[in-house]
């Protein structure tokens, strides 16, 4: 049986569910895309163990495996926030993003460690996940924040009648994420220096796909540092969330499929 294809209809089936819930408003529609999701990443998890059981596992350091992981760590966290009133809504984001990062990951036929990869190279493929995989979720966040403020802002919609999670715990959400993303990118950078150091003999490897992952990772400290140091408002950090995780996908996942 194909798990990954079987993940891949699951994740794809929570996102029609979603939309259409979000569009006739139907909270009940989100719920049940809220429960395709959750079977998606049961049938996920049991996808990297099958994977596992191949004589020569693929490896976990390439670029497809690392955002199908990726992909999975993003829906785990999302599933863990569900609990709150009205955070189902978030789905309509997180299920889509799900779908596109388990089928990239397809692409590898696999998302294990190879038996000889070395153990900082695993640690930093998945802290490196982990932290997209938050960071994601900052950003999705972020989105919801900037359209629930926008729809009252014109009194589109009486509070509480949206649909959406209020104001404050969005941005509670963000800045948990953010903060804990940041952490496991800045662990991902530390391990990945020292693979290379200890793979290569340098402390940074001349590449555009470690200059961009630098480059993206100087953009979030400058937002974690206005966020909790310059007491940067709820307004602003949703919408740094929403470009900082665009810019960290543009930077790490789109200079990696280039080379």
């Amino acid at each position: 049986m194909n798990l990954h294809a079987l993940t891949e209809a699951l994740y794809l089936a929570a996102a029609v569910l979603a939309t259409f819930g979000l569009a006739v408003r139907k909270p009940q529609l989100s719920r049940a895309a809220v429960g395709a999701l959750a079977a998606g990443a049961v049938v996920h998890a049991a996808a990297f163990l099958q994977i596992h059981q191949f004589k020569i596992p693929p490896k976990l350091t390439g670029l497809p495996g690392a955002v199908s992981l990726a992909a999975w760590l993003g829906t785990l966290f999302f599933l863990a926030l569900v609990r709150r009133p009205r955070f189902d809504a978030l789905v309509v984001i997180v299920a889509p993003a799900a779908f596109l990062g388990a089928f990239f990951g397809s692409m590898a036929q696999g998302v294990v460690v190879h038996h000889g990869a070395p153990l900082w190279a695993q640690a930093h493929v998945l802290l490196a996940s982990a932290g997209i995989a938050l960071l994601g979720v900052a950003g999705a966040a972020g989105l919801l924040f900037l359209a629930q403020h926008r729809s009252l802002k014109r009194k589109a919609q009486p509070p509480g009648r949206s649909g959406l999670p209020p104001l404050e715990a969005l941005d509670r959400v963000n800045a948990l994420a953010v903060s804990v993303g940041f952490l496991l990118l800045s662990l991902a950078l530390v391990t990945g220096v020292l693979w290379t150091l200890e793979s290569e003999g340098r402390p940074w490897p001349r590449s555009p796909h470690a200059n961009a992952a630098l480059l993206a990772w100087a953009i979030y400290a400058v937002l974690v540092a206005s966020r909790w140091l310059a007491r940067q408002g709820a307004m602003r950090s949703a919408q740094t969330a929403v470009a900082g995780f665009a810019v960290l996908l543009a930077a790490v996942v789109g200079v990696g499929m280039m080379q």
